[in-house]
Parts: C-alpha cells; structure tokens; sequence
C-alpha cells in the first residue's frame, strides 16, 4: 500500500472511529499528573483538535505553551531567572524576504557559543512567541546564544518552503553570528517537533555543502518518517495534544502532492546517508506518536557511526520539553540538552 492510499484510509478510520470504541485506549500510557494537571488547563482553554479547525482558527487558539504558563500562574511559580535573559529580534535576509528570529543573549562577556533553533507547529501553526520557553532555557542553561528562526508556514508556503529557509537561516548565522558576539566555531542546531526535523536537515545539509558543520544537534522529538502506521502511532493513535488524525491534518497543509511525503527531507529515515553528521541528542515523549520515529532515527544515526544520547521520557506528551516550570521530565530533558550542548562546546574549543 502506498502512503497516499495509506493516509486515505487512515482519514477514513479517523472518521469510523469517532462512532467507535478508541482502538487502542486501553494500551494507551497515561500521563503523570503534573503532565496531567496541563492537558486539564489546555482543554479548559477551549482547545480544540486540529482536524475541527481551520488553518487560522488552529493558529489562535491556545497552544499547549498557554496552558503551562497557566498552570505555572496557578501554582505561582516564578519565571524567574530565564526571564532575566536577554533577547533581541532581528531579521534574517533571504530571497523570499526577511525571516524574522528572537537571539537569546546570555550574561557575560563571550563570544558566546551559539544554537540555532527551529521551533514546531507541524510546519503549520505557532511561532516564536508560542516556542519560547526552550530557547530561553537553552539560553540560560548552556551559556550560549541561541537564534530562535521564523520560517514560512504552509499552506500559503508548501514543503519545502520551511526547509529552504532553516539552511537560509543557519548560513546567515555562521556568517554573522560575530556581530552579536557569537562564535560560529561552537555551532549547534536543535529544534522540536518539525523543528527538530528541520534541525537535523540543516546538519544533513551543512555536510552535503561542505560548510561549517554544527557540532552537536538536540532533536526533540523530531518528524522523521513517513509511516503513520508505527508502535507509536497505533499506541497513541489519540493521544492529547498531537494525536493521528491532527499529524494527518499537518501532512494535508503541509506538502502540494502526497508524493512529497517520500521526499528524503521529510523521510529521513529512508535516507542511507548520515554518516558524519554532528553526533545527537533526541529527546522523546512516551505519550507521543512520533516516539518511534526518533526511536528509528536514533539507531540509524548510530548504525552510520554518530554518537548518539537517546532518552525517552514516560508519562509525557509531545509538546512537554518546553514545560520545564511544571513538568519535571520536561526539567530533566531540558537538563540533559544542556550537558550535551556545554560538553559539545567545550569539546569544540
């Protein structure tokens, strides 16, 4: 079968589905309840499932970022110390226009190592301010500076608008990373979601090119593959907040043919080619259907020869790693992206 008849089926069992007992609610992991405690906020929020909702209806309603602040308002946790962070936005030039980027400058006197990061959204929804726990986190954490980058979003910009603006943007800082008093020489990309899929494009790039190759990647829980019939798909088939249905929803927005979807950029698990890229942190939710496609990302990045730290996090969602205030697997993930990234830079001087 292929994956264009394969996704027409799916849809179609996402409709008989709702007259129907979930086929896999009984299998299905439940979240720990600090996890909990912020899928109850987000839907108290009135947040709806993608597949209900149009593309600028799904842009502004609230995001599962929303509800950990709300749950972080009501427990009166403070945002303090990353929100002492600095941050500065600028534009980044490129041929379509300029992308827009949030540079998290930490305290001190650098040059500063430097993280390019890419945020989620299914190359559909979100934006910077949405993604922006992480990157201050980052910022604070591993003493750097990270480039939070905008890219296009589809539908008004199909596949592979987003890609070609990621390498836009990770050359630009390579090339300029100085001004802001950066050392492009520590380089590292991260990203989540179809962030972390665009991240590890760059690295795949950047080795392709033969430029300046980042010296780690922190892949959270990164798009990377095009079989929606996985351990992970099936297990959390309608899992809270990315569940099958709202991953078909983004594929449908995101690509003009279906035939995009074996594109090497979105499969990257098809590919034969990642030996020597920067060695990888990924990062996975257990309440995720995109788990098993980093579980198979990770090993074949380490059946190429790179260096690899996978870790999986249990009674989590997608979308948790940003949600350190409240969730303390998200702290711990968050904490473990730092160690990796200070290691790979102090490796790299």
């Amino acid at each position: 079968m292929t994956f264009k008849h394969f996704l027409k089926a799916s849809l179609l069992s996402s409709v008989l589905m709702t007259t129907a007992a979930p086929l896999y609610a009984q299998d299905a992991p439940k979240p720990v309840p600090e996890m909990q405690a912020v899928l109850d906020k987000l839907a108290a929020l009135g947040s709806k499932p993608f597949t209900t909702l149009t593309v600028p209806e799904a842009r502004t309603q609230a995001s599962p970022a929303d509800a950990a602040h709300a749950v972080q308002w009501d427990k009166r946790v403070s945002s303090n110390p990353e929100a002492q962070v600095m941050t500065k936005d600028i534009a980044i030039p490129s041929k379509t226009g300029g992308l827009p980027a949030r540079v998290y400058i930490p305290s001190g006197a650098g040059p500063f190592p430097v993280v390019v990061y890419y945020h989620g959204g299914g190359w559909v929804v979100a934006d910077l301010n949405v993604y922006d726990a992480a990157p201050r986190a980052l910022s604070l954490g591993a003493h750097a500076i990270v480039v939070s980058v905008e890219y296009r979003h589809a539908p008004e910009h199909k596949f592979p608008a987003a890609h070609d603006d990621a390498w836009t943007a990770y050359k630009w800082v390579v090339e300029n990373i100085h001004q802001l008093n950066g050392n492009a020489r520590r380089i590292a990309v991260a990203g989540e979601s179809a962030g972390g899929n665009l991240a590890a494009n760059v690295a795949l790039m950047a080795k392709e090119m033969k430029t300046r190759q980042p010296v780690y990647q922190v892949l959270v829980y990164p798009v990377a593959g095009n079989d929606m019939n996985t351990p992970s798909y099936k297990e959390n088939a309608d899992a809270k907040p990315l569940g099958k249905a709202d991953m078909e929803w983004f594929v449908k927005n995101t690509v003009t043919s279906m035939d995009d979807i074996n594109d090497p950029r979105i499969n990257l698990n098809g590919r034969s080619d990642l030996a020597g890229v920067a060695p990888a942190t990924v990062i996975l939710a257990q309440i995720d259907p995109l788990r098993s496609d980093g579980e198979t990302y990770a090993a074949k990045l380490k059946d190429a020869g790179v260096k690899v730290d996978l870790k999986t996090y249990d009674g989590v969602t997608h979308e948790f790693f940003g949600m350190g205030k409240v969730v303390p697997q998200a702290k711990e993930a968050l904490d473990l992206a730092v160690s990796d990234l200070t290691a790979a830079f102090n490796n790299a001087k």
